[in-house]
């Protein structure tokens, strides 16, 4: 079915002015600069320029910064210059690409960013802006997001915002804590395992950890001959996530919650070959990874619910008072 099927030939009077836009394909870092005075000429320039075969049609054209399908020629007409559309052929789904920003991290997958767009100084943009759409997102950042927007000079995170510096400076204060609080569970989670290695040298648990070391061991084995290796293959975490459980001490503190929900969807026993680890201790960090993620989602409700009962107990300014009611005199 070809794109253009029905449509039949423009007027030259009808013909609007010429909006340029970026196009790519999904999974690309190449862009083409095109103009287009129409959704469906952008369309027809989108198979074009991107080589897109017509057994692939129909062409869907989404904003490249958040997924969102641009099928109404109004809503085109409306979007400022140079804005960037992804080309999904009919088989395809958008998948977020950390060159376009957005806040899209639920379905995120591991690309190969645009060494114009992969700075310093747009991921801390693109935190501040999902920020700026919703505070309680603190709780979903990452050590490393969270250390980004402190140290950000305070004049350009108001600037921003769009708040003033006085606020910007307590939004700081806000994270800085949240990052305390992440440090010293970390510390208490050391401790409490320097402790159970304690109990481990008395041979207090001794058997069990011979017992997982063993089954490791034939685990390894499977891999070797070639029986463990569709498990191996199943392991779709990226080299940074794994480093970070690796090295971590406890690794669900410091992982965004994106990457919390991607250790939690793992097969333990995929995780454990991917680690080197034994099961136990694949499972046990999972668990971890997983209670992390939970009571982090848990936070940001009761935001969102303190925030509509205080919305909805604060009367605003102009609001009609209720009258006051005379008193009866019944004597």
């Amino acid at each position: 079915m070809e794109l253009s099927r029905g449509a039949s030939a423009p007027d030259p009077d009808d013909v609007g002015p010429l909006k340029p836009c970026l196009l790519r394909r999904n999974h690309s870092r190449e862009q083409h600069g095109v103009a287009a005075s129409s959704l469906e000429e952008l369309r027809s320039k989108a198979c074009e320029l991107l080589a897109i075969d017509k057994s692939l049609t129909p062409v869907t054209l989404v904003l490249a910064e958040d997924g969102t399908i641009v099928d109404d020629e109004d809503y085109f007409l409306c979007l400022p210059s140079n804005t960037k559309f992804v080309a999904l052929a009919c088989n395809e789904k958008w998948a977020y690409n950390d060159s376009d920003g957005g806040t899209a991290w639920l379905s995120q997958e591991s690309f190969d960013t645009d060494q114009t767009d992969s700075g310093a100084g747009v991921k801390w943009k693109n935190v501040a802006r999902q920020l700026k759409e919703d505070l309680s997102s603190i709780i979903l950042l990452s050590e490393e997001e969270l250390q980004a927007l402190i140290d950000i000079p305070c004049a350009e995170l108001a600037q921003e915002l769009c708040q003033s510096c006085a606020t910007v400076q307590g939004l700081q204060s806000t994270l800085q804590q949240v990052l305390d609080q992440r440090e010293e569970a970390r510390q208490s989670k050391q401790l409490l395992e320097l402790y159970l290695q304690a109990l481990e040298k008395e041979g207090s648990i001794l058997s069990n950890q011979n017992e997982s070391k063993a089954a490791l061991g034939e685990e390894l084995d499977a891999v070797d001959t070639g029986v463990g290796g569709e498990v191996a293959s199943e392991v779709m975490l990226r080299s940074q996530i794994l480093a970070a459980l690796k090295e971590k001490p406890a690794p669900e503190l410091s992982l965004s919650s994106q990457d919390l929900e991607s250790v939690s969807k793992e097969d333990p026993k995929a995780l454990a070959v991917a680690l080197s680890w034994d099961i136990k201790k694949a499972e046990t960090v999972q668990q971890a990874c997983t209670t992390e993620l939970a009571l982090r989602l848990q936070q940001v409700q009761s935001l969102h619910s303190l925030r509509n009962l205080s919305a909805k107990r604060k009367p605003l300014p102009g609001d009609p008072q209720s009258p006051k009611r005379a008193k009866v005199d019944f004597s």
